[in-house]
């Protein structure tokens, strides 16, 4: 974990300036009303050996009892103040992962699931603040009082002072040993459970898929073998912290032991008072229970320890593509012209070549349909118009700008992909159409909508724009999801759109409606079709053939088309469709 890895786990756990008060306060308060405590205990032990009246001693014991129940008020302050305190910060962490995960290159999703990165941006983060509260009550606390107990025993007697002090410094070493050996376990056993949670999250995913094609049990034998996985990392971690805390519990004992052995030889060399023994007894309980919940809760602190490299390695991640040095802004408005030069690209893990030379060119307000066999490289075209990589050779320019140039909030207005997958939240109907964000008002977004033909079902919502909709869109139907992806676009009104079998899903008559509304969406837009449907790239300018991750075939379509021997026509002629 480098500093800024650090510096930015601790920034998220700084409390403001009252919490932080209110916490110093609590704490200290509840380090330092246990230290009288044993002191009333002397007192009353050898004033009732001393003969003193039974009143006195109950006020004595009635001091004891206040202070004891004093010091238990202020402790429980302490964790009530540390537990908000872990929660706002915890929560301020999840924000800064989240956040710093989205931004991460399409190179690192792409070899992670949704739920491995849900466990990596929630539980792991649910172990650091579980880590907080303990921490602040058994580390800060429990030091700080350790540190006034040893004080007070030196002062007591300086040889019983220093076998203490030793005893302590010698625990101090085997728990940071103990640490030492137990985290990797730990880490390794909580990267176990997110593969587990990330096989889960797939398999619930496509559920239907595996039921209907019988592969259920090909599910639960890798759900098996992952589980199996979590179970071998967590008994090993399980062995390595039950050996650690046998081993440290006897240390402890025998150093506890030896401290009582000095205080009864002490007692009978007549050095000390029976009520100084009892207080140096209860001293040394009070040393130790620190101690021992730091031994308690060693497996938490291992979690927690865990998380942190684990919260510390997600933030570590850098993106592969660089941030412009001096970013300038596409056109603000208008259709954007497209350029690919010499592009050629590879995906970074496993180096095979995806495209090679691929040079095309489209004007402002031209469209450009794409074409060629499944895996041919359509769709990594697109995504290096969206910036979703950058390519490993040559140039990509929208609007002018090399998009390694171009500001990145500028690029996601001016740029918009529809694909045949809509992704559809757990919200409102006006969050769905904004993303969440503050697009439009409410009139702007109805008219939107009965732009592309939602009118009528957007009539039909209990709530209207407030209506909740199911996870994925549940209750919505194919074409009504792909009508609302294109009323997106039309919110943002870019200068180029990205068409990715925005249809190929759809009946025959829900088709016809999704073209219409692209018919609309494309007008006066620079747009790139991506369509295994030739009947769909009846309207665009230009036509360029993928084979290979390269462009075999490039010109304008009625030329194409018109020509018997170029592959276009072949296509056209296989696929039945008028020229």
């Amino acid at each position: 974990m480098n500093s800024s890895e650090r510096r930015a786990i601790l920034r998220a756990f700084r409390p403001g300036r009252r919490a932080g008060a209110a916490l110093v306060a609590a704490t200290g308060a509840a380090t330092v009303l246990p230290l009288p405590a044993p002191q009333l205990t002397r007192r009353f032990v050898d004033e009732a050996i001393g003969g003193s009246a039974t009143g006195h001693l109950t006020l004595v014991a009635l001091g004891y009892l206040a202070l004891a129940v004093a010091g238990q008020a202020a402790r429980m302050l302490t964790a009530w103040l540390a537990s908000r305190l872990a929660w706002d910060g915890t929560n301020r962490l999840r924000e800064d992962l989240a956040g710093h995960a989205l931004g991460l290159d399409m190179a690192f999703h792409g070899s992670r699931t949704p739920g491995e990165m849900i466990e990596r941006v929630d539980g792991d983060v649910v172990a650091v603040a579980d880590f907080v509260v303990a921490f602040v009550m058994d580390v800060v606390v429990g030091f700080l009082l350790l540190a006034g107990v040893l004080v007070v025993v030196l002062a007591t007697n300086v040889r019983l002072g220093g076998v203490l002090l030793l005893y302590c410094v010698l625990a101090g070493l085997v728990i940071a040993r103990a640490q030492r050996l137990a985290v990797p376990s730990a880490i390794r056993a909580r990267a176990a459970g997110a593969v587990v949670a990330g096989a889960l999250e797939e398999r619930l995913t496509a559920v239907e898929d595996l039921r209907a094609n019988g592969a259920g049990e090909h599910a639960v034998t890798r759900f098996h073998q992952v589980s199996a996985a979590l179970y071998r990392a967590e008994a090993r971690a399980d062995v390595t912290r039950s050996g650690l805390l046998a081993g440290t519990s006897v240390v402890f004992a025998a150093g506890t032991a030896l401290v009582l052995g000095l205080a009864v030889w002490s007692r009978q060399s007549g050095a000390l008072t029976v009520g100084t023994a009892v207080l140096l007894f209860q001293y040394t309980q009070m040393v130790r229970a620190p101690l021992e919940r730091l031994i308690d809760q060693l497996k938490q602190y291992q979690a927690a320890l865990a998380g942190v490299t684990r919260v510390a390695g997600l933030l570590a991640e850098r993106r592969t593509l660089p941030d412009p040095a001096d970013p300038r802004p596409l056109p603000a408005a208008g259709p954007l012209g497209v350029r690919l030069d010499g592009v050629g690209f590879a995906y970074p893990d496993d180096g095979e070549r995806v495209l090679s030379g691929v040079t095309l060119a489209l004007a402002p307000g031209e469209t450009l349909g794409l074409v060629g066999r499944t895996g041919s490289g359509k769709t990594t075209i697109a995504r290096m118009l969206l910036r979703l990589y950058d390519p490993a050779e040559g140039r990509v320019e929208v609007g002018g700008l090399d998009l390694r140039e171009a500001d990145p909030a500028s690029l996601r207005r001016r740029v918009c992909v529809v694909t045949q997958d809509v992704q559809l939240f757990a919200a409102s109907v006006r969050d769905n159409l904004t993303l969440f964000r503050a697009l439009a008002d409410d009139r702007r977004l109805r008219a939107v909508l009965a732009g592309v033909g939602l009118a009528e079902w957007l009539a039909g919502l209990p709530d209207g724009l407030d209506t909740e909709l199911g996870a994925q869109g549940a209750g919505m139907s194919a074409g009504e999801a792909q009508l609302l992806a294109f009323a997106r676009a039309f919110l943002t009104d870019p200068g180029l759109v990205v068409l990715d079998e925005a249809s190929s899903r759809l009946d025959p008559a829900t088709e016809r409606r999704v073209e219409h509304v692209t018919g609309r969406l494309l007008a006066g837009r620079t747009a790139v079709l991506i369509a295994h449907r030739l009947s769909s790239l009846s309207r665009v300018d230009k036509i360029a053939v993928v084979d290979g991750g390269e462009i075999v075939e490039y010109g304008r379509r009625e030329e194409l088309a018109a020509d018997p021997r170029s592959r276009f026509s072949a296509l056209l002629t296989a696929a039945g469709v008028r020229r």
